[in-house]
């Protein structure tokens, strides 16, 4: 059970809902991708991963070396309903629409073998 407060803090910073944004329009990204996308060095993407990791907003997969996060599947509705309402609403603005453009553009994707 995921507590509410945990919730809404992963929400509260803006590189946190930057990386949720593009979480919601994919199934899953690795950690790659997501510093490629948002253009922030691994280590602050890693640690804001982690928080929301931690939180029990995402949950992570492991292919070799590779680390993919995703929304954690069990996650309740009303949870899952405010993600899908904060990423339609971001998706007009400029800094959300730049990073989904970057992650489209981004070279040499992982390839998932077992999403």
């Amino acid at each position: 059970m995921i507590n509410t407060n945990d919730f809404f803090d992963a929400l509260s910073d803006e590189t946190r809902r930057r990386l949720l944004a593009l979480l919601v329009g994919d199934d899953e990204l690795c950690v790659c991708e997501l510093c490629y996308a948002l253009d922030l060095p691994q280590p602050k993407v890693s640690r804001h991963l982690a928080v929301m990791r931690e939180s029990g907003v995402l949950s992570v997969r492991r292919e070799g070396l590779w680390v993919y996060y995703r929304i954690h599947p069990l996650l309740p509705a009303w949870a899952y309903r405010i993600l899908d309402q904060m990423g339609q609403g971001c998706a007009a603005l400029e800094i959300f629409q730049d990073d989904r453009k970057r992650l489209k553009e981004m070279p040499n994707r992982p390839v998932r073998c077992c999403a």
